[in-house]
């Protein structure tokens, strides 16, 4: 028996009254994210270094906005994709439209943090310690040929 593989429908191929939620594996019902504060000194990496040490957190960044993502599915999703409380849903969900949903598969966040190792060596590479230059030696002047 031959598996049939269907195509994902595009969003500019919904009929009129079609809802894009229709066609969607709900990922914004299995996540959420929180701004957090700008990172600038070592202490506050630490803080996001052991956010990181927690299941499921990530970090990220978008438009130079600092996020902390926490992977877990909203309890009252169903087997079918569907809000379980969808007349009675909070506010944020209320508020929220498909126009710059996830649902295209492209996201791409600035900078992802997934370990504390990323974010530890990000922050080496970003917080210059006190009497160290973050620049190399100025190098030798070319020879005049």
């Amino acid at each position: 028996m031959e598996a049939t593989l269907t195509r994902k429908l595009a969003r500019e191929d919904l009929k009129p009254g079609e809802v894009l939620c229709e066609h969607c594996t709900a990922k914004c019902c299995r996540y959420f994210a929180l701004p957090i504060d700008t990172p600038e000194t070592q202490r506050d990496f630490d803080f996001i270094r052991w956010y990181l040490l927690h299941d499921r957190a990530s970090v990220f960044t978008e438009d130079e906005t600092w996020y902390i993502l926490v992977h877990t599915v909203c309890k009252h999703l169903q087997p079918d994709q569907r809000c379980g409380i969808y007349e009675t849903r909070p506010e944020i969900c209320r508020e929220y439209t498909t126009e710059n949903c996830e649902y295209d598969d492209d996201w791409v966040y600035d900078r992802y943090f997934e370990t504390p190792e990323q974010v530890a060596e990000y922050s080496e590479a970003v917080i210059q310690k006190p009497g160290k230059s973050i620049r190399g030696r100025k190098p030798a002047l070319l020879p005049i040929v």
